[in-house]
């Protein structure tokens, strides 16, 4: 399961790298959850137009499949950094210094391996679609009003690839923490005891308390 993280940074470039990638993944993720408004929008005017006037939008579902991509996989990269994604705690739990950054090390050049060949693969997969002597450059369209789909199949290597690049910082993370055996290493999540939780929970209720 996920649990709180935190990401460390300081004045190296391993972290300098990390704070610049975190700002591209925020946007990301931003336009994600843009996306979930936006259909949440739709389906209210659709479902209104539906019953008030007999009209629902025209390509509601073609809409909703262009803008999947975007919910799916924009944010992957952003949660990634947080280490929200789902693990193993009961297992890594148990490990500290050098064998904990070992495991952490394996598991994400691992994930960095499949998520190059996912890459490549969803590329690949695009071009396939895309030509710049069809009609809006798209082979195929959706089935009701025919909105091109190489745009929506061109999000899934760009979102992949940040992804990538992320793991990619983070492996070199979890090297150095491997090579110094540091307690406390830049730009990779360290998990947050139960303790430290309650006292950051228990200081942002205290600033919001202040600002009060």
């Amino acid at each position: 399961m996920a649990s709180n993280t935190s990401v460390l940074t300081d004045g190296s470039t391993l972290s300098l790298l990390d704070q610049k990638l975190y700002k591209l993944e925020s946007v990301f993720a931003l336009i994600s959850g843009l996306a979930v408004f936006s259909l949440m929008i739709l389906a209210v005017v659709s479902v209104s137009g539906r019953n008030f006037f007999g009209q629902p939008i025209p390509g509601y579902v073609d809409w909703i499949e262009q803008a999947m991509p975007l919910i799916a996989f924009m944010g992957v990269a952003y949660t990634q950094r947080l280490g929200g994604h789902i693990r193993m705690d009961l297992f890594v739990g148990m490990l500290n210094g050098r064998a904990l950054w070992l495991a952490e090390l394996i598991t994400t050049l691992l994930i960095l391996i499949l998520m190059l060949i996912l890459v490549y693969g969803s590329y690949s997969h695009f071009l396939r679609s895309f030509d710049f002597a069809s009609p809006l450059w798209s082979r195929d369209s959706s089935i009701d009003i025919a909105l091109p789909i190489w745009p929506a199949k061109l999000l899934v290597p760009v979102a992949f690839s940040v992804l990538a690049a992320r793991l990619a910082l983070q492996v070199w993370g979890y090297v150095l923490a491997v090579i110094g055996n540091h307690l406390h290493p830049v730009a990779v999540p360290l998990i947050e005891d139960a303790a430290t939780q309650a006292r950051k929970e228990a200081e942002a209720v205290s600033g919001f308390d202040d600002k009060l």
